[in-house]
């Protein structure tokens, strides 16, 4: 015998994609990784455009950093895509923290994006197409314009710094609901499903 119709219980259909609690493993490696990237190749950076000719990092320090430009590149087109997939959570906080949060994060995307774009048009402003830990090379597609390299340096440097200082106020924000609001918005990016 079946039970009464008013007495099934049903689970809101893909109630765990809707609106999760936490992050998923997937999304908090990303996130991680690509943090590391952005501050890595920030210093990287910094520390290659005074280098000397003749240092035994001239050449190699520019061709690590144009390699893990590529890297987080692709990592941002996977969180990307996999945000997509499976939404983030909602942000914590106040109306207006958690709007700011929400600006923070496209801001993120669009830096990354930017620097990348930039940084490639520096790269290949000659025409030569550019080498990726010699595994694959990016051609050249876009090249010629009258000081390509001079120009997209400039913005390139100007760009990276913004990310760089977005960064650090991102990271400022997290330890200030960590340790003043005392919520979960630091804790459940640090493990999975985290709360």
């Amino acid at each position: 015998m079946l039970p009464p119709a008013g007495n099934k219980k049903e689970a809101p259909l893909m109630s765990h994609h809707s609106d999760p609690a936490g992050y998923d493993l997937i999304s908090i490696l990303l996130h991680w990784a690509m943090a590391t990237l952005v501050f890595g190749l920030f210093f990287l950076g910094q520390w290659m455009v005074d280098l000397d000719y003749y240092h035994p990092w001239y050449h190699k320090a520019p061709e690590l950093h144009r390699g893990l430009g590529v890297v987080l590149g692709a990592l941002l087109v996977m969180r990307l895509l996999w945000r997509l997939l499976r939404p983030f959570p909602k942000p914590l906080g106040r109306p207006w923290e958690r709007w700011l949060a929400v600006l923070v994060h496209r801001s993120f995307y669009i830096l990354i994006a930017l620097c990348i774009a930039t940084g490639y048009l520096m790269s290949t402003a000659d025409g030569r197409p550019m080498s990726v830990f010699d595994w694959f090379e990016i051609p050249a597609t876009v090249h010629g314009f009258e000081q390509q390299e001079e120009i997209a340096g400039e913005w390139h440097d100007a760009l990276t710094r913004a990310l760089f200082f977005l960064a650090i106020v991102h990271g400022l924000a997290a330890l200030k609901h960590h340790f003043i609001d005392r919520d979960a918005t630091l804790r459940r990016m640090l493990r999975p499903g985290g709360s």
